[in-house]
């Protein structure tokens, strides 16, 4: 076994030990409260009881003090800690926006809440109703008028000073990890507002928001491999999508000049700490622009953002300070290759002056790849993971965007950009392909290249083709990587910590129907050469 191989068995090993010892204390745990639970019903209350109508939220409460010394409110959420001192008692309350302090005199509030009280755990639900004072140590407090049980939790919250730290625990029990990790709540929290940002930016420069098909009988839009599912009424296959781009497009034809979608796409592809196979999409097509277009849409729609959720264009990224401000860095292709390799592609002419370069520089390509696309298995190699700051790459070869438009000047390379962040595809854009004779050769192209092996090459979609014919004004397109965005807001290391639920092989013994549980207990997550969470067009 090679060192890899024991370090991932190491993880693998430490990640069961933590989760036994869990589930072993939560055992003994669960049977106590079984045991409360019963208490609970015979003194007559309702465990899980029904609608509370609270006044105000704790940070609410802590913000406006002033105005609320003396007042009375009424509160709701889950227990965190439980100090009793007999007589008194000091409960940590929290809700969505954070935590407050509560508490309770057995001498002000009913015999029947005093033994309810007695009967609570630390992960229960309730309801205060309550007067805000401040105690003599300055914290801001409500003392229980009257309390109610909500809801009873019958499986404990993990140790409070341990707390839920491993990663695959909390991707797993996302529900724990959210009460658990009040910074883990912040991102998401975060993350609405980021996409509700892009929403306002889009809409205030006449952008309407559309929907599009996410099971589709021809996948297109971008190079990656598709899930397939079966469609019992009409007894045929369709794909989930993997990009919503052809039918986006579709909506051009048809009139509408300025359209986005916030979309899912689905990949079947590796998974690793930037690639995740269901992830989100911005995807915004503007009729009679160009790729220049969508550059802009790209840095101000980030930038404003950023200044928007997190009042400032200068971001921390894993201790790294990245400038947002625009306008941000371009260079081509070959400029960036040449820039970190030395390496000058903008005098190769032959092929095999390319596979040289490539031979040097330890980039792989087959036999049927052109200049082209060793061109940008070269810029991947040496180049991609160099760009810190926010920087545009154009110039793309023709043979890798076989939906853009071809450059006027030098018909090998396209109007194409990608945008790079921390050495990471955030964005991909272009002038869109508006020539139906010159989309359908190249459509003939991509599939050559299936046949040779290229799984991820694009599909020949008849209608998309029969609609380019009725007319697509010159458009410019753009898609934006939404996960790795929020990524870059909000410091996340990995992919997984800005999806709420992200796709996991079922626990050894608790695969669904149709699961081989043997094969669920193996983890493979291939780490894919190309970025596909962005690579739409």
């Amino acid at each position: 076994m090679d060192n890899a191989q024991n370090e991932q068995a190491n993880v693998q090993n430490d990640h069961s030990s933590e989760l036994e010892q869990l589930r072993e204390g939560e055992s003994e745990q669960m049977q106590i409260r079984r045991e409360k639970l019963q208490k609970i019903y015979d003194l007559g209350v309702t465990p899980f009881g029904q609608k509370f109508d609270w006044t105000h939220h704790n940070q609410q409460i802590i913000d406006e003090f002033a105005e609320l010394e003396e007042q009375e409110v009424a509160i709701a959420g889950r227990i965190m800690a439980i100090r009793d001192h007999g007589k008194t008692a000091f409960l940590n309350l929290r809700d969505f926006t954070g935590d407050i302090q509560v508490y309770l005199r057995q001498d002000e509030v009913s015999e029947l809440e005093c033994q309810l009280f007695q009967l609570l755990d630390i992960g229960d639900i309730v309801g205060i109703n309550g007067k805000v004072f401040k105690t003599h140590k300055g914290e801001i407090t409500v003392r229980v008028e009257k309390l109610t049980l909500l809801s009873k939790g019958l499986r404990p919250l993990p140790n409070k000073w341990q707390g839920l730290k491993d990663p695959e625990i909390r991707y797993r029990q996302r529900y724990v990890d959210l009460i658990m990790n009040p910074q883990v709540r912040d991102t998401f929290k975060k993350r609405s507002q980021i996409i509700n940002c892009i929403r306002e930016w889009l809409t205030d420069h006449g952008f309407m928001e559309v929907e599009t098909p996410m099971m589709q009988t021809i996948y297109g839009g971008a190079a990656a491999r598709p899930f397939i599912t079966h469609h019992n009424a009409h007894n045929m296959d369709v794909y989930m999508r993997i990009s919503p781009e052809l039918y986006l497009k579709r909506l051009v034809v048809g009139g509408f000049e300025r359209v986005f979608e916030i979309n899912r796409n689905f990949r079947n592809e590796g998974i690793d700490n930037r690639h995740n196979p269901e992830f989100t999409m911005l995807e915004t097509y503007q009729a009679y622009g160009n790729f220049e277009d969508a550059i802009y849409q790209t840095e101000q729609i980030v930038s404003y953002c950023a200044q928007k959720v997190l009042g400032t264009m200068k971001i921390n990224y894993q201790g790294t300070e990245i400038d947002l401000t625009p306008p941000w860095n371009r260079m081509t292709m070959p400029e960036a290759v040449k820039k970190f390799s030395g390496e000058d592609f903008d005098q190769v002419e032959t092929i095999e002056e390319a596979r040289a370069i490539a031979d040097r520089l330890g980039a792989e390509y087959t036999e049927h790849d052109g200049i082209g696309k060793i061109l940008n298995a070269c810029f991947e190699e040496v180049a991609e993971e160099k760009l810190i700051q926010p920087t545009f790459i154009f110039g793309h070869p023709l043979e890798i965007s076989p939906l853009a438009k071809q450059n006027k000047e030098n018909p090998s390379i396209t109007d194409r950009f990608e945008a790079f962040i921390f050495g990471r595809e955030l964005a991909n854009g272009y002038s869109e392909l508006n020539d139906p004779i010159d989309q359908r050769g190249r459509f003939e192209q991509q599939m050559r290249e299936f046949e040779l092996g290229d799984d991820e090459a694009h599909q020949m979609d008849e209608d998309f083709v029969a609609a380019l014919e009725y007319g697509l004004p010159p458009t410019g397109g753009l898609g934006i990587g939404i996960d790795r965005m929020i990524m870059f807001l909000t410091d996340a290391a990995s992919i997984r910590d800005v999806i709420l639920f992200p796709l996991m092989r079922p626990e050894e013994g608790r695969a669904g129907r149709g699961d081989n549980a043997e094969e669920a207990s193996e983890i493979k997550e291939p780490s894919p050469k190309r970025d596909p969470e962005v690579s739409l067009f």
